[in-house]
């Protein structure tokens, strides 16, 4: 499989793609106005214990107070364990953020610390040592836990915590092992320094910008090349690169052609497709993804696609390409929580069980995790998906501020009918002989030819004359009524 990661740079803002056989997987975002909080460490302060949530507040500085669940809480077995027996208000505790703040919600945070390097994540106050799930050479893994256990006895670290050697490590040797050792000692000594110094909330640990955890992360075997527009960062790339992952440097490349490098490559495209409520299948059957807060829905539909047989046959290969391409939706937009798919009713269980298993085949590749369900008694499968960053739409899009988010608007004919409401309101309230209506063009158009008979009906029955005027920056909802 043909994998390359581009990065796109600029003072504002860097971005990251993820492509695969030429098609775009993944996109980052990160703004440098508002960088992501996730892994981040802080000095943070309890606000408030919530016995009832089993939960706490915690001031860690920022313009939200962090959610600390008790289940994060070192020490705690389990989440039935009570919140009051480990926190009380005001006391200091050191937490990492696991979830960036989304909408309302305040960050989600930890007390089970940990720090990644290129080949362990380092966790102090464990002593678990594992091996990431991805790497399932049973002899591999046998190596790797052998060469940290040597590593770990050699810098004298056997009792220092607990690791995790990540994906990046399979086929790394001694020598790359003990580095990222001695690189998270130095790390952790600093981390530990700032918190025992620490009198109020404060940032204690911030992580790499997006561009070089990019390299650190997704510079896993198979990608062929790291393309980045930018000299400036592609040089800082080389030398992180020369310091920490040698044998990523020979990947890197500096774009410098006049075409922007996310339009040759179609990326820009497939942003604003992730935007749109509704995806084409190239059977001509489509998909309509819906984000709520509570929820995602995802909506199978044959479309213009009839087949070449049957009903049956139609519909089985509609839900095949749909479980394709609505697995790589997920990974493009960073849909996450509780997903909800209602693939089109197939009578063949044979059908559905293929079905349900093109879906596991195609989440499988999703670095994310995920866990899918069986065909629920309705007929919809049921999945979720971790959540640790705002989706794509919620970063770049805001709430609409004519449906205010609805996303429908009312017809000229319903606003036309509210204002002969509330004009009959104001005719009962006030002595006037004249009202004026300020309204959209559409409302007033309205109001002056099919609603007109209706208009003169009313003058008559409140006595008073109505006149209208169009207020070009009026939305279709909003209308004002003046006494004259």
């Amino acid at each position: 499989m043909s994998e390359e990661i581009l990065v796109n740079v600029t003072p504002m803002e860097t971005r990251v793609a993820v492509v695969e056989n030429g098609a775009t997987q993944d996109i980052h975002i990160e703004r440098s106005a508002s960088r992501g909080t996730v892994s981040n460490i802080y000095a943070g302060r309890i606000s408030r214990v919530l016995p009832g949530m089993q939960a706490a507040f915690v001031d860690i500085g920022q313009a939200r107070n962090a959610f600390l669940h008790v289940s994060d809480i070192i020490g705690s077995v389990d989440a039935s364990e009570r919140i009051a027996d480990h926190l009380r208000e005001g006391q200091a505790v050191t937490v990492q953020v696991t979830k960036d703040p989304l909408g309302s919600k305040g960050a989600r945070v930890t007390s089970q610390l940990s720090i990644a390097s290129r080949y362990l994540v380092y966790m102090p106050q464990t002593q678990h040592v594992g091996v990431s799930q991805r790497i399932d050479d049973d002899e591999e893994r046998s190596r790797l836990q052998e060469v940290l256990a040597n590593a770990l006895e050699a810098e004298e670290m056997d009792e220092a915590g607990g690791f995790i050697l990540r994906t990046a490590a399979e086929g790394a040797g001694p020598a790359e092992i003990a580095q990222d050792l001695r690189f998270l000692k130095r790390l952790w000594a600093a981390v530990s320094r700032r918190a025992a110094a620490a009198r109020e909330p404060q940032l204690l640990y911030e992580d790499l910008p997006l561009h070089l955890r990019t390299v650190r992360d997704l510079a896993r075997p198979g990608v062929e090349r790291i393309r980045i527009d930018s000299r400036e960062n592609y040089e800082a790339l080389k030398g992180f690169c020369g310091e920490y992952m040698p044998e990523v440097a020979d990947l890197l490349e500096c774009y410098s052609g006049e075409r922007p490098l996310f339009d040759i490559h179609g990326i820009e495209e497939d942003i604003q497709r992730s935007l749109s409520r509704s995806v084409a299948l190239k059977s001509g059957g489509y998909l309509v993804i819906d984000q709520t807060e509570a929820m995602t829905t995802i909506d199978v539909n044959t479309g213009s696609f009839v087949g070449r047989r049957n009903h049956e046959e139609t519909v089985f290969k509609t839900n095949l390409e749909a479980a394709t391409t609505l697995a790589r939706q997920l990974r493009l937009r960073n849909l996450g929580g509780i997903i909800i798919v209602d693939f089109i009713d197939m009578r063949d269980p044979e059908h559905r069980r293929q079905v349900h298993r093109t879906l596991e085949k195609a989440m499988a590749r999703d670095p994310a995790r995920n866990k899918i369900t069986g065909v629920s008694e309705l007929g919809l499968v049921e999945m979720t998906r971790k959540r640790t960053r705002e989706s794509l739409e919620q970063l770049l899009c805001g709430t609409c501020p004519v449906c205010d988010g609805r996303g429908v608007l009312k017809t000229a004919e319903t606003v036309c009918y509210e204002i002969f409401r509330e004009i009959m309101r104001d005719a009962r309230a006030y002595e006037n002989d004249n009202l004026l209506v300020l309204a959209g063009q559409g409302v007033v158009d309205r109001l002056v030819d099919e609603e007109s008979a209706n208009v003169a009906d009313l003058e008559a029955f409140i006595g008073k004359t109505i006149s209208f005027r169009v207020e070009p920056e009026y939305s279709q909802e909003q209308f004002d009524i003046v006494l004259l």
